[in-house]
């Protein structure tokens, strides 16, 4: 089990290149400019900065695309950076209907074709590594590698789909604040809480700013997403697997399963990060990152 935990150096912001024709923009997230196409039948949000070697990053429930920026800001000097507000969060369209995780692996594959893009290296943390493990199963041609950070390939448990059932009863009664209320604490580590209120706000306000419908389609399509530890070892593409040390959503004994059945997967661990690994420890997620990005590209 590898620790990795060094600091990189900060590296500016690129400036996003449209390069889709036909599509929209908006600057909904701080200044930051957003594209929106059509997607199968809504509108996706997502930025596109960089060149090289392409990068999805896929965002945890119930957040979005925005709690990537300073992976966004380190990485797209050196590669494509892509972030995604997936159905149901953020800048994209929240429809009041069935969603799942198949339905939102098809969003990203067909962004992937919008943007002419055969194959990358996908990230994605909690809801966004169960998202990867269905993008998978149905278009694994189109995976250069995975990183899967801070997830886990089990099925929810009957007492599990019964807190999402109970947490859905909850935004549809007192709305995306209560679920903030309900999420801060379990995706953030205590220290972080008491130390750190601008993150604090930052998390919040990314829960916040989502409509009631994307909560609750979420809530549903992750407590009917398939059990993927069959699927662990048919993964043959290159994996890097990323776990906070103080996770417990997905704890390390989660991490270490997949890295035990995946073949040839790495294994890190980030001192000092809960669930949120990326934006508790960035500079020691983003080097874990870009270290594999870096190997990939040489391929």
């Amino acid at each position: 089990m590898r620790r990795l935990y060094t600091p990189i150096p900060p590296i500016a912001n690129g400036l996003l290149t449209a390069k889709d024709a036909g599509a929209t923009y908006s600057a909904p997230h701080g200044g930051e400019e957003t594209v929106q196409t059509a997607t199968n039948g809504i509108t996706l949000g997502y930025s596109d900065k960089g060149t090289g070697l392409p990068l999805v990053f896929l965002h945890a429930f119930p957040l979005n695309r925005t709690m990537w920026a300073a992976q966004e800001a380190a990485l797209s000097p050196r590669f494509r950076v892509i972030t995604v507000d997936l159905r149901g969060h953020g800048e994209s369209d929240a429809p009041l209907w069935h969603y799942s995780l198949d339905q939102a692996a098809d969003d990203v594959r067909a962004l992937l074709d919008h943007l002419s893009i055969r194959q990358a290296l996908f990230v994605g943390l909690s809801m966004g590594g169960y998202i990867l493990f269905a993008f998978y199963r149905k278009h694994a041609e189109r995976v250069k590698g995975l990183v899967l950070a801070d997830t886990k390939a089990q099925a929810d448990t009957p007492e599990g789909k019964e807190g999402r059932f109970q947490m859905a009863q909850t935004a549809y009664k007192k709305g995306p604040s209560a679920i903030a209320d309900i999420m801060i604490p379990k995706l953030l580590s205590p220290a972080t809480i008491r130390t750190r209120p601008e993150l604090v706000r930052h998390v919040r306000a990314m829960i916040e700013g989502n409509q009631m419908s994307g909560i609750v389609g979420d809530l549903m399509a992750m407590a009917e997403r398939p059990d993927s530890v069959p699927l662990l070892n048919r993964i043959a593409c290159p994996t890097q697997i990323i776990v906070g040390e103080l996770d417990q959503a997905t704890p390390p004994a989660d991490a270490g399963l997949m890295a035990e059945r995946i073949p040839g997967s790495r294994l890190a661990v980030i001192p000092q990060a809960a669930h949120l690994a990326n934006l508790e420890q960035p500079e020691a997620f983003t080097q874990t990152v870009a270290a594999f990005a870096s190997g990939l590209a040489a391929i």
